[in-house]
């Protein structure tokens, strides 16, 4: 019996996938084990294991092929003793992309929430007193138009007036005053709510196409899930805000030595490096940061694992320096660089960027002087780091001075961490990194 070969989740966060890249061909014998596709995630490109073996006697699905669902057949392997050649792809499965990509513009022409006790509307729209019956996008499109829709007839369910009707009717018809409302008109209000994002983005597509000239890129995976992560982190954590000032000298000043010290090594510290450990020796400080907010429960980390963001085309990857609280500079600064390195490439593996109990993003490089940053969920703190400047100071013996300042900011998941909490993290933070001496002692 022919074996069917799906398209596997390799992350716990996937849903769909690219199969950027075949190594095997039809009429392929394989083995467990041997690698088949490469698949690009959402985050990373990452080798396709065989677990069966058998000969290759279909490819469904072609390389290049975006969007490819998780679980859908991308390959049949023909069973023992069979002929590979006859093999033939599930008659259900090959719709499924086609469908996927037909999804969205379908949904423009699907009823919005009708009233109960409604009659069907005519195929045309009526005369004066009589509701028109059109998708909200349609009357959108007309109002920016200038189309009478009572004019126009409707082509979807019912009679409604869709997008299609309204841009094959003549643009620029006068339009007549707007009826007195029936009595039967907030029993509509559902409808003229009802507004999809895919109706959405549709009405600011037609409304770009008729002002500015203006080109569409398709959203990647990376950023769609970005999207989706960020939109669930904001609707869903209650961010608090604190922020800090942190004089920089004498950490600037170990910095100088370390480097030295490590230069016949090939090794470079950065700032970034030393604020990943001090944050990572902070969390443990103040284990009540380090946390997790898991509905009913708190989970709580013995260890501080810091996701560093890192820019990388089409977005955005938080790499993680896995018990950044016990590692040394130097140990934190080939790891960042490594990673860095690889997640650029798409070379990263799931476990280098899915977890982590905090997180740092460092913004000081690019001349941003502060910000606040949007939780990483399921994490419960993130850190903004800004660039340190000169400023005018208070010393420590009362004296004003010129000293480098950073300012950075903690975003925390108020669910799980109260605000006194997060006030002694950015304390905690701040002193390890104005005696830095503490983090190697």
């Amino acid at each position: 019996m022919p074996i069917e070969i799906k398209m596997p989740a390799l992350s716990p966060t996937m849903e769909e996938g690219k199969l950027a890249k075949w190594l095997v061909k039809e009429g392929d014998t394989v083995s467990s084990g041997d690698i088949m596709a490469e698949i690009e995630t959402d985050k990373a490109t990452m080798e396709f294991e065989a677990v069966d073996e058998g000969v290759i006697g279909k490819i469904t699905v072609a390389e290049g092929t975006e969007g490819v669902k998780v679980g859908t057949v991308i390959a049949i392997l023909a069973g023992e003793g069979e002929d590979a050649s006859s093999v033939e792809a599930p008659k259900a499965d090959a719709p499924k992309a086609a469908a996927a990509k037909e999804e969205a513009p379908k949904a423009e022409a699907a009823p919005a929430p009708a009233p109960a006790p409604a009659p069907a509307a005519a195929p045309k729209a009526a005369a004066s007193g009589d509701r028109v019956v059109a998708s909200p996008l349609a009357k959108r499109i007309a109002d920016a138009k200038g189309v009478d829709l009572s004019g126009v007839t409707g082509s979807g369910p019912n009679g409604r007036i869709v997008k299609a009707d309204v841009e094959a009717a003549q643009g620029g018809t006068a339009k007549k005053a707007a009826p007195a409302p029936a009595a039967s008109a907030p029993a509509a209000a559902p409808a003229a709510a009802a507004t999809s994002s895919v109706e959405m983005a549709d009405e600011t597509r037609a409304l770009l196409d008729a002002r500015v000239p203006h080109t569409v890129e398709k959203l990647s995976g990376m950023r769609k899930t970005i999207a989706r992560r960020l939109t669930q982190s904001m609707q869903e954590a209650p961010h608090i805000y604190l922020t800090v000032d942190v004089q920089l000298d004498k950490l600037m000043a170990l910095r100088s030595q370390i480097n030295a010290t490590l230069e016949k090594q090939g090794v470079k510290v950065s700032v970034n490096d030393m604020l990943v450990k001090a944050l990572g020796m902070a969390l443990i400080a103040v284990p009540e940061c380090n946390v997790t907010f898991a509905g009913n429960e708190i989970i709580k980390y013995e260890r501080a694992d810091v996701s560093v963001a890192v820019s990388i085309p089409n977005g955005l990857i938080t790499p993680i320096v896995a018990g950044a609280n016990e590692k040394s500079f130097s140990a934190i600064a080939k790891a960042t660089k490594d990673l860095g390195t690889r997640a650029k490439e798409g070379k990263l593996k799931p476990e280098e960027y899915q977890g982590g109990t905090a997180s740092i993003s460092n913004m000081g490089m690019m001349g941003i002087k502060q910000f606040t940053a949007v939780i990483n969920p399921p994490q419960s703190t993130i850190l903004a780091i800004g660039a340190g400047d000169k400023r005018p100071w208070v010393m420590p013996d009362g004296s004003l001075g010129v000293a480098t300042i950073m300012t950075a900011t903690g975003s925390f998941d108020h669910r799980a961490v109260d605000g006194a909490d997060g006030a002694r993290l950015m304390a905690a933070f701040r002193e390890f990194v104005e005696n830095p001496l503490a983090m190697i002692a």
